[in-house]
């Protein structure tokens, strides 16, 4: 016969048997929901305002402190995501704050017209850049000039006289960009208005003198040539009948491009330098777009005429003795009006001329000497 005693031992154990199995399951099962759900904080939970008292209320006081310090750490969180950079280092200065995928750096003279959609407003897109720095009395000149490049240039004039629309006579002014300044130089202009991010669709810029004759001169076949050989900056020969400053730009028959002269005695060195060799005047210079980049920086802001502009070029071109060069078998004539000497002041009873040549040579040592300090000063950081 069992004990009584020993029947309830049995029932509490079994009892408690069952409640381990329960809890353990329910531990497990706990365990498997809490992984399967992401942690939702409750300050994100969308509960009613009137219900979060409540809440707190119920909840040890401990809890409750760290409920709030979570709200207070939320809301400076997303004050610091409104305000906060996006600092993408291929951005330019000052457009960090931006995505990249909405930055426009660059631009182009391209009309735009004022209706329909911006993709059909192009039917061709040029490639190539020409300018020249005008007056009015070399309006004949400069539509002569202005023929020999295609639609495959951008035409663009910088007026130095105000005088602009009287260029409507042209045609072909219709499609130019004209910017006028009074009494400015070229090398003033290409400092604010060719900035390498404004010019950069185009792969060469021509930045040429209005006293130029251009009968023998082809545009686009200059560009085969100079594509040809390789020149990041180049100019057409010169006629033998120009007045002409330099031996190197002269034209030489028989040949398509010449890279080297010979010039007064102990002026080339050997290797030869400027004005023997890596050289080319600033009359009617083009550049390749690597090329234009570096020179934008090398103008100075202040000295407009450009004199010994053309004796630094080679600083910006890898090997210049191969890749500056002056293309023979397309020339021109230059037939030197000082056009801008007539545009100086007289005064202390010299002629508006005298000053103008005077800036131009005071121009150029300033040049050479900000040019030595700076090399000087490299040298020493270095």
């Amino acid at each position: 016969m069992v004990s009584p005693i020993k029947c309830v031992n049995i029932r509490v154990h079994k009892g408690a048997i069952k409640t381990s199995i329960a809890l353990f399951v329910g531990f497990v099962f706990g365990i498997f929901i809490g992984l399967s759900f992401p942690a939702l904080p409750l300050t994100k939970m969308n509960l009613p305002s009137n219900l979060v008292p409540s809440i707190d209320h119920k909840i040890p006081s401990i809890y409750s402190r760290h409920l709030k310090s979570d709200r207070h750490m939320s809301k400076e969180f997303r004050k610091l995501n409104e305000n906060r950079k996006i600092w993408i280092p291929t951005n330019p200065r000052g457009a960090e704050r931006l995505p990249s995928r909405i930055i426009e750096s660059q631009s182009d003279f391209y009309l735009r017209r004022l209706w329909g959609l911006p993709y059909h407003d192009l039917s061709m897109k040029p490639k190539y850049l020409v300018t020249f720095t005008v007056g009015y009395d070399q309006r004949h000149n400069i539509d002569k000039s202005i023929k020999k490049f295609s639609e495959n240039f951008t035409i663009v004039l910088f007026h130095y006289d105000d005088r602009i629309s009287e260029w409507n006579q042209f045609e072909w002014s219709k499609r130019a960009i004209h910017i006028s300044a009074s009494k400015q130089t070229k090398w003033w202009y290409a400092k604010r208005f060719l900035h390498p991010d404004i010019v950069a669709s185009y792969d060469y810029i021509f930045i040429w003198d209005e006293d130029l004759g251009l009968k023998h001169f082809d545009a686009e076949e200059y560009l085969k040539i100079v594509k040809k050989y390789g020149l990041e900056i180049s100019q057409p020969g010169v006629d033998q009948s120009s007045s002409y400053t330099w031996e190197m730009t002269r034209r030489r028959d028989g040949v398509e491009v010449h890279k080297e002269a010979e010039e007064k005695d102990g002026w080339c060195s050997n290797p030869p330098v400027p004005p023997c060799a890596a050289f080319v005047e600033i009359m009617a210079p083009v550049f390749s777009r690597d090329a234009w980049r570096c020179v934008w920086h090398m103008i100075q802001n202040d000295l407009v005429h450009g004199w010994g502009l053309d004796f630094a070029l080679r600083k910006c071109v890898e090997s210049a003795h191969e890749k500056i060069g002056v293309v023979d078998a397309q020339w021109i004539i230059h037939k030197s009006i000082p056009s801008l000497n007539n545009q100086g002041q007289a005064e202390s009873g010299r002629e508006p001329w005298e000053g103008v040549r005077e800036r131009c040579h005071e121009e150029w040592e300033m040049f050479k000497s900000r040019m030595t300090y700076a090399e000087k000063k490299l040298k020493f950081d270095i």
